[in-house]
């Protein structure tokens, strides 16, 4: 199924290329009786209520490839043969104009449908004169094919909410009357499918709205298909088969997934650059590809067991594309939390490195602090006996002394006056090592 078929289909719902022939209803109410028919020649609709159908009917061909819109296969049993396809057929063939037809097969519907409160079924019959295209996509005026379905649409019939509106003829703003109003479809059908320009009877494609609640009962009891699941339902999947292993660690959990949605999206990639062709078959996801995930991804053998049993119980022959497993949102998570954990890794680097500068800064202060007060203690020494020696020579010029001295520094405390047999001395010790010089004559001592 392509999106280029379901979009040439889908462009031909308008009032200048629309070939609808009939349109037949059926209302339900809540308590799964039928409260009208109809039967309408579609071109022969008021203008307004042309458009309105024609919307419904757009709705069944819109969404996504495998999440709005599935392929379904019709099985078959011994005889190669499956009931709902030839009653699919019989309806098809009857152009809608076949009461018993059509009331049997709004039957099967009311019967089935898992849903609570009323809906409408609509069924509109088209035959399209499928135009030949070249291979260069140019149209040919001929055609080798007409293209006849059957288009069904389900949808809600809802009552408008409460409100006040304003009647003209009394000119009041009054409570307006609730109507029954009748809601964009919710599931819908075409059969048989428009694969590759042409139709495949032993396919239906088949609408959802909502990509979480298929209603397969009406995949397999009404259109007697397979059911299928979406991408969103085989995402969420594969994450519950994930995590629910790993339920006692959060956390490590989604570690975990993050780092095996990597290596999915990762292979696939590979794959994509080695089988670099747009008509290329996507890879299904095998159960040896899920346990060579969970091997990269670091996951426990025992663990890997689990997930891999797991694995094929949920999904058994039908496959997923490995492609529709990848969570754009889950990858991108991962990114940002690795370059967070590479940031914070840089920034402890960072911060040892100031530790260590800090450190052997304090070191090289404590050095050249310690020199500092070596060079100005001997600076102090030096200017003390500049001094010494300047007030010396400035007290010797102003005044006359019998006694002049000159010692260093440091032999100033030992100097002492004493009486010596009655006379008055300036005693100076000396030691051994220790050199006088009295007016310029050595060895006085």
């Amino acid at each position: 199924m392509r999106k280029k078929d379901i979009l040439e289909l889908k462009k031909r719902f308008k009032k200048d290329q629309c070939t609808f022939s009939k349109m037949c209803g059926c209302y339900v109410n809540g308590e799964k009786n039928i409260i009208l028919k109809f039967r309408e020649t579609f071109l022969n609709l008021d203008e307004d209520e042309y458009f309105k159908y024609l919307e419904i009917a757009k709705k069944v061909l819109s969404g996504t490839i495998d999440n709005n819109i599935l392929e379904l296969k019709f099985p078959l049993n011994e005889d190669l043969i499956n009931e709902r396809q030839i009653s699919l057929m019989k309806l098809k063939n009857s152009q809608l104009k076949d009461d018993n037809l059509l009331d049997n097969f709004y039957n099967i519907i009311i019967n089935n449908y898992d849903y609570t409160g009323n809906f409408l079924i609509l069924l509109f019959h088209d035959a399209y004169d499928v135009i030949t295209k070249t291979r260069d996509n140019l149209k040919i005026d001929e055609s080798e094919e007409v293209y006849e379905y059957v288009l069904c649409a389900i949808c809600p019939v809802s009552l408008s909410g409460p409100g006040l509106r304003y009647f003209e003829e009394e000119n009041k703003i009054k409570a307006r009357i609730r109507d029954w109003v009748v809601d964009p479809p919710t599931n819908g059908f075409v059969f048989p499918a428009f694969i590759d320009r042409s139709a495949d009877v032993n396919s239906v494609m088949y609408y959802t709205k909502n990509a979480k609640d298929t209603h397969p009962e009406l995949m397999e009891n009404v259109l007697g298909c397979y059911s299928k699941q979406t991408v969103t339902i085989q995402k969420e999947t594969f994450q519950s088969i994930i995590k629910d292993t790993f339920s006692a660690d959060e956390k490590k959990a989604d570690k975990i997934f993050s780092e095996i949605q990597e290596n999915l999206n990762n292979m696939v990639d590979e794959y994509n650059a080695i089988y670099d062709d747009t008509d290329c078959e996507p890879i299904s996801l095998t159960k040896d590809d899920v346990q060579n995930l969970l091997i990269e991804s670091g996951v426990p053998e025992e663990i890997t067991t689990k997930i891999e049993k797991s694995y094929v119980e949920n999904f058994g022959n039908d496959l997923p594309l490995a492609e529709n497993l990848i969570d754009a949102k889950v990858l991108k998570a991962n990114e940002q939390r690795k370059k967070e954990e590479k940031l914070q890794k840089q920034v402890e680097i960072l911060e040892s490195r100031l530790e260590q500068i800090k450190r052997e800064t304090a070191i090289d202060s404590e050095t050249n602090l310690s020199t500092e007060l070596n060079e100005d203690n001997q600076n102090l020494e030096e200017s003390s006996e500049t001094d010494i020696e300047e007030n010396l020579e400035n007290n010797t010029d102003s005044q006359e002394y019998d006694v002049i001295l000159k010692v260093k520094p440091g032999k100033i405390p030992q100097i002492k006056s004493q009486v010596i047999d009655g006379q008055k001395c300036i005693v100076i010790p000396v030691n051994e090592d220790e050199q006088a010089t009295v007016n310029g004559l050595d060895n006085l001592i």
